[in-house]
């Protein structure tokens, strides 16, 4: 059973949870971004716990800290597909999966620039960033500050290329072949085309757009008893986000900024053969005020030998 909800740009709210499938033993929800799964804090009403307690308080089992048990994690910024067992023995089957690294995800992404190799194998060992001010975030090995790295590989693939609040990016589909904290995120950055809002792998400098661009769009758990193959959607469209321009809506826009582009090549060549001209016209000058001067000087030399 599943029930389709429409993709927004609002934020997260209690009521709002998009169921993607339900059996007796499973639930699967379309994770909204910027919401976390579980939270000890107080202040940290807003989770996905909350949300599934508000829709099924019946479900809810007394004998976990928090009533739901989350079959794997979805980072506070991500959206997407995520699974829930409804008790304990449907979540040590998921859990066996996961283990097994029998469970296929892919992901959808935005990332800044254009992707060149329409398939590539990213694969950089991933350790925990030790240096400060960066603790809460994950390294490449080699970086500095960079623990314990652990082999790490993701598969990227090309969808479309396109323009974002009239930026260049490229829609790509992520599958990550191990499960490290961040890796997804990690990796893009790495390569040189970090997720689009990702505000902690730009630093603090991509913080313009209302969310990360990172969504779970697809998850296969091969159950014994049946298996589940469950997708959330495609959040990246103009439909949803009006600042997200494919190249078949933006060819108009992509000739625009290459004449645009052509047009400033042009400049600074003129400028550069300018700058050239006037350079050769003072070096021109140089030497005819020179040779008037050595003419004269040759002129004072003669008259003088002359003259003895």
């Amino acid at each position: 059973m599943s029930s389709l909800h429409r993709m927004t740009t609002e934020p997260a709210s209690l009521e709002r949870l998009g169921v993607l499938y339900q059996s007796d033993e499973y639930i699967v929800v379309d994770k909204h971004w910027d919401i976390r799964i579980d939270s000890k804090m107080w202040y940290e009403k807003l989770t996905v716990q909350a949300q599934l307690r508000h829709r099924f308080p019946q479900l809810a089992d007394p004998a976990t800290y928090y009533g739901f048990r989350f079959c794997h994690q979805l980072d506070f910024s991500t959206s997407g597909a995520l699974c829930v067992a409804l008790n304990k023995a449907a979540a040590g089957r998921a859990y066996r999966c996961f283990k097994d690294r029998t469970v296929s995800k892919a992901y959808l992404a935005l990332v800044r620039g254009w992707v060149e190799e329409e398939t590539q194998t990213l694969d950089f060992a991933i350790g925990k960033n030790s240096s400060e001010g960066k603790t809460h975030m994950m390294c490449i090995e080699g970086t500095e500050g960079c623990e314990n790295p652990k082999p790490s590989q993701t598969e990227l693939t090309v969808l479309e290329f396109g323009l974002y609040d009239g930026d260049p990016v490229t829609k790509v589909l992520l599958q990550p072949l191990t499960g490290r904290t961040h890796q997804l995120r990690v990796h893009c950055s790495a390569i040189g085309h970090p997720i689009v809002g990702d505000f902690t792998y730009s630093l603090g400098e991509d913080d313009s757009p209302y969310r990360m661009m990172l969504h779970a769009h697809l998850l296969h758990i091969p159950l014994e008893s049946q298996p589940l193959l469950v997708s959330a959607g495609d959040p990246f469209l103009p439909t949803v986000d009006p600042k997200w321009l494919p190249r078949q809506a933006t060819v108009e826009a992509l000739l625009e900024r290459r004449v645009e582009e052509e047009r400033k090549k042009k400049k600074k060549e003129e400028e550069r053969r300018e700058n050239e001209e006037k350079t050769k016209g003072s070096r021109e000058q140089r030497r005819e005020e020179e040779s008037e001067e050595q003419r004269r000087q040759c002129q004072e030399w003669l008259s003088e030998w002359v003259g003895d």
